[in-house]
């Protein structure tokens, strides 16, 4: 598939998927979620990629938000369709087995801030925006902001942010626990391609265990967690990465793990 809103790059183990339409601030409309859905399915079948970056083209924007001209047509019945969709999107790309890093380089609102939520951790520009401004055009988040922004920063400054609809800055976004860093913006994608390939020397399949047993275990209770993460370790043992990297450990040699998922 020929993507007109998106471009897709692999190597080294690392996807690069980048949200092009900048005349538009990169906004989400049904083309590119379309596009983007289509790349998360080939970036799934692909056993050498270990990581994924997302990150938005231009020096202004992540995503910043859906598409407005699309939301103000829409009949209820038609909404529900459209926050389906969204929601459906972004909780396919959360649920990518493989390590994903949101790269976020300017304005991340809206849908544009639900999909970095999505993603396994944040690096922001010091340009970077964050905020769910719904709430200004008489709404809500709709693609899973009311539900992810508070299993990260918290009920309460979830509902403020959500409640005033107030932006944050790429500082306010660290000192919450929204951001992990923040870059100046020519820093920014050398540091998250730096931790990329770091990532990617490590073995797969220990990989998507590990944000696997994290993703689970946070919707149980300890025990519960526990035993899922007993399971994860005892697989993981059956992988060639695994005989790979306690024999270099034995032997103190570095270790190249070249297995997948399906080894």
């Amino acid at each position: 598939m020929a993507y007109s809103s998106i471009d897709l790059s692999c190597g080294d183990g690392i996807a690069t998927l980048t949200f092009n339409r900048p005349k538009a601030l990169n906004a989400l409309n049904t083309t590119l979620l379309e596009e983007f859905t289509d790349a998360l399915n080939s970036i799934k079948k692909d056993e050498s990629i270990r990581v994924l970056i997302l990150t938005g083209a231009g020096e202004k924007a992540f995503v910043a938000g859906a598409d407005i001209t699309e939301i103000a047509t829409l009949s209820p019945l038609g909404a529900k369709k459209f926050a389906q969709n969204g929601q459906d999107v972004i909780s396919s790309l959360q649920e990518l087995a493989i390590p994903v890093i949101a790269a976020v380089n300017g304005y991340a609102l809206g849908g544009g801030c639900e999909m970095a939520l999505a993603c396994d951790f944040i690096y922001a520009s010091e340009k970077a925006v964050f905020g769910l401004p719904e709430i200004t055009l008489g709404v809500i988040p709709g693609f899973g902001g009311t539900q992810r922004l508070p299993r990260l920063i918290g009920a309460n400054r979830a509902k403020e942010m959500i409640f005033t609809g107030k932006h944050l800055t790429a500082a306010e976004a660290k000192e919450i626990g929204l951001a992990n860093k923040v870059f100046a913006p020519e820093e920014l994608l050398p540091a998250v391609q730096e931790v990329a390939k770091l990532i990617a020397t490590k073995g797969k399949a220990s990989l998507c265990a590990a944000k696997q047993t994290i993703s689970q275990g946070l919707n149980a209770d300890l025990a519960t967690g526990l035993c899922i993460e007993r399971d994860a370790f005892a697989l993981c043992l059956a992988s060639p990465d695994a005989k790979e990297g306690t024999g270099a450990f034995l032997e103190k040699r570095k270790p190249v793990f070249t297995g997948g998922l399906n080894s």
